[in-house]
């Protein structure tokens, strides 16, 4: 019995090891086959998942799926980047000594003593500057650093806390001869239209401190070549001021038009105020049509447009 149970334990493992043989041949040598094409038949992929279809346009629409741009944060703050993208972890104090520089370069105000530097003190005659450079040299060359960074402190302490005085307004009687004013945006006006304008700087007017940026309005009239202004009222103050061109020193607004029929509507109108004969009606036809001519004039005044008013005679 032990002897036929050894057999067949002997066969059982040549016959494993033969059909693993086989079966290992099998597979090395059948994979070295090329795919073959029929000729007859086009090979079609196969379609791993089928489209969706969808009844209405909206639900293909909300089917979409929106792509978001993913974007990494920073590892730094952006305010600490200069214009090279660098990380400088000191770049609002060097900013701020930088400005700080360039102020102390223009040497117009000395904080230490409260007052404006007078830039012709500085010059100074050039015989003296060759004799007095050796010694400066030396004085320069003595100072001690500890000092100069004190001082320099002390400078700026007293920058940052320095409260400087306005100038007192120039008068020149009750009123200001001559106003700086701007428009205040781009406006399209005809004739009796108001422009709107505003101070450019602090301005006396009977007596009164008019500040800068207050919104002044004139009325438009018109002549050949010229939007004539007249201001009559600034702050609820009755003045009288004519509004002259900041570029040629003339009266009014230069503009360019063919105004000549309109310049004589004025002295026609006038005319035929005074006239009043029964039975002749074309002439109110006229004067109306002179009329209707000059309100359709209109001009553009740019934004910015800088004028000069004046005080009229008898003000």
């Amino acid at each position: 019995m032990k002897v036929e149970k050894n057999k067949i334990v002997f066969a059982a493992v040549i016959l494993c090891v033969v059909l693993f043989i086989v079966g290992y041949a099998m597979m090395a040598l059948g994979g070295d086959e090329e795919p073959s094409i029929d000729i007859n038949q086009i090979p079609v992929p196969e379609l791993g998942e089928e489209q969706e279809q969808y009844k209405t346009k909206l639900e293909a629409l909300d089917a979409i799926k929106e792509e978001r741009q993913t974007n990494a944060p920073s590892i730094y703050d952006e305010g600490f980047l200069d214009s090279t993208g660098v990380y400088d972890p000191d770049l609002m104090e060097k900013k701020k000594m930088r400005i700080i520089d360039s102020i102390y370069n223009e040497g117009r105000i000395d904080y230490s003593e409260g007052t404006y530097r007078n830039p012709k003190t500085g010059k100074v005659a050039l015989g003296n500057t060759k004799r007095d450079t050796a010694s400066t040299s030396k004085k320069v060359d003595d100072k001690d650093p500890s000092i100069e960074v004190k001082e320099l402190g002390l400078e700026h302490q007293l920058f940052f806390a320095s409260d400087p005085m306005e100038q007192p307004l120039e008068m020149n009687g009750t009123t200001n001869a001559q106003i700086l004013v701007r428009v205040d945006g781009t406006q399209t006006v005809r004739q009796h239209y108001r422009l709107r304008m505003r101070l450019l700087e602090d301005v006396m007017i009977n007596g009164t401190v008019i500040p800068r940026n207050t919104a002044i309005y004139g009325f438009v009239r018109f002549k050949p070549n010229r939007a004539i202004i007249a201001i009559n009222s600034i702050e609820h103050s009755p003045v009288r001021l004519a509004a002259y061109d900041f570029q040629d020193g003339s009266e009014g607004i230069y503009i360019e038009n063919s105004f000549r029929a309109e310049a004589r509507q004025e002295v026609v109108g006038d005319a035929i105020d005074d006239i009043n004969i029964g039975g002749v009606p074309q002439v109110r036809s006229i004067k109306s049509l002179f009329q209707r001519d000059n309100r359709q004039v209109k001009v553009t005044v740019m934004d910015n447009y800088q004028l000069i008013l004046k005080v009229l005679k008898g003000q």
